[in-house]
């Protein structure tokens, strides 16, 4: 029997006097008056906690901490810096649970870094969104870079979009909602973000915001409301922020790696779609389940997409190459003096002279960058061979075509002398116009192992190959003759 209760019952119902119940016990006579009385029996907090090894150093602790309300957050004392100060500075010989003990009820009388208590929501279906950005290390083409990932989620189901851009532009802000919205058929209510500055042109008291000229557009467009968190309030869109970092352990663990940023969208797609049969915890049904039940709620797309084009006016200068947002984009050098006009996609370059589309590169982000497609100097460089080797566009082009071109090219030099060798050689690269590359790659190999030193041979090669599946049956009557032995080939010009 515990012995609160043996007392009363002793007391109260055997008559038993407090003398006796304390020799029963063992306890004081004011302990068995408290249990008469019911008072709070057991441990008992004092109000008052002193710090005795420690007293002599709390006005120093409460300067440390009261100057830390105007320092930034994450660079204030921890409780751990604290003790490593006392003991460095102050020659503090006491513990450090007794220091963190002080701290913690310091930094509470203080109002320093108060913990935060959270009110559990239940959203409404289809009536918000969450929208943030985050950055990831990926492998672009061989090349290892930092690329930014945009990410909307529902804060009702949870059902998420992820997609990879170069960069955090409002271009590609803009096209980050288009692909969102088509990805969730729909479109939410209301949507929260940070106070980025891409939507965001200048931040006022309370929830007043002045939006930027584009963004406003754009929201009107798609007829949703804004909603921006405070300054450094990220729990205010708490989903979206753990989407974030989920993600990046999830969608890009390992490093993810692609042939180029299309692909790399495509396969981060395919998750996103998958998580739809994951069940979150607390939920009683699958994402997909609970989609299906808010996607009747979302605002219908319009009929037209939103045009997210920016057009420029400019002329191709003397190296064939036109500027748009501070990068060089090369047209057919035939086209050098022409006055054009650039459509700026969020994720290429369109280039027009009048009404006809004279180049389409993908677009680069930076400053100062010749985005050169080769094919543009081919004919320039058959009038001025002597230039091939030091041609910016064929020097880029040389770092990641075959190593079977570099042996034709010295072969086709060694047989025809340079000069008329580059020349020759420049017309097998012309063969990418009209070939895929892997056939004009196949050609140029069989080409080196049978001695063939003219781009007439590579031409023979290409059109021979590329029929060998269209056979035709010869006649009967027709007598049968030897395959021709290409290897011969190059000596009908008398050229070893």
């Amino acid at each position: 029997m515990d012995q609160y209760e043996m007392i009363r019952t002793g007391c109260r119902v055997y008559g038993q006097n407090i003398s006796e119940m304390a020799r029963m016990t063992g306890h004081s006579r004011n302990t068995i008056k408290k249990a008469i009385r019911g008072e709070p029996w057991g441990y008992k907090e004092r109000a008052h906690q002193p710090f005795p090894v420690l007293d002599k150093y709390l006005t120093v602790i409460d300067g440390w901490l009261t100057g830390d309300k105007d320092k930034p957050k994450k660079q204030r004392h921890t409780a751990r810096r604290v003790y490593n100060r006392l003991v460095e500075e102050h020659g503090y010989k006491g513990s450090e649970p007794t220091v963190r003990r002080y701290v913690r009820f310091a930094k509470m009388a203080l109002g320093i870094d108060t913990p935060c208590a959270f009110i559990p929501c239940d959203p409404e279906a289809g009536h918000e969104g969450e929208v943030d950005w985050g950055t990831a290390t990926a492998i672009l083409a061989g090349e290892e870079g930092r690329l930014k990932f945009f990410c909307m989620r529902s804060k009702y189901s949870g059902k998420h979009f992820v997609r990879f851009y170069s960069c955090e532009r409002q271009q590609a802000f803009f096209d980050a909602h288009i692909h969102a919205f088509s990805f969730f058929g729909g479109i939410f209510p209301v949507l929260i973000y940070d106070n980025l500055t891409t939507a965001v042109h200048k931040v006022l008291r309370g929830r007043d915001r002045i939006e930027q000229e584009g963004f406003g557009k754009f929201r009107a467009y798609y007829s949703f409301d804004a909603r921006f968190c405070n300054p450094d309030s990220g729990h205010e869109k708490g989903g979206v922020e753990g989407l974030v970092g989920f993600a990046r352990r999830n969608y890009m663990v390992p490093v993810p790696e692609a042939a180029n940023l299309e692909e790399l969208n495509e396969k981060v797609l395919r998750q996103c779609v998958s998580y739809g049969n994951h069940k979150m915890a607390g939920r009683d049904r699958p994402v997909n389940e609970l989609y299906e039940c808010e996607k009747e709620h979302l605002l219908a797309l319009p009929e037209t997409v939103f045009s997210n084009v920016k057009t420029s006016a400019g002329r191709a200068d003397k190296y064939a190459t036109v500027i748009v947002d501070k990068n060089r984009y090369s047209v057919p050098s035939r086209y050098a003096g022409f006055r054009v006009k650039a459509l700026h996609h969020a994720d290429r370059v369109e280039i027009f002279i009048g009404a006809k589309r004279v180049a389409t590169h993908e677009r680069s982000y930076g400053n100062n960058k010749w985005i050169l497609n080769p094919d543009h100097y081919l004919e320039l460089l058959e009038q001025r061979p002597m230039a091939f080797n030091s041609a910016r566009p064929i020097r880029q082009w040389r770092k990641s075509w075959p190593q079977a071109l570099n042996k034709l090219l010295e072969r086709f030099c060694r047989a025809q002398g340079e000069t008329k060798g580059i020349k020759d050689f420049i017309a097998v690269l012309m063969f990418y116009r009209d070939y895929e590359a892997g056939e004009i790659e196949a050609a140029v190999e069989l080409a080196i192992e049978n001695n063939i030193s003219v781009s007439d041979g590579v031409r023979h090669l290409l059109a021979y190959t590329g029929d060998a599946d269209m056979t035709i049956a010869p006649l009967a009557f027709w007598p049968s003759l030897p395959p021709p032995d290409i290897a011969v080939y190059g000596q009908l010009g008398g050229v070893q």
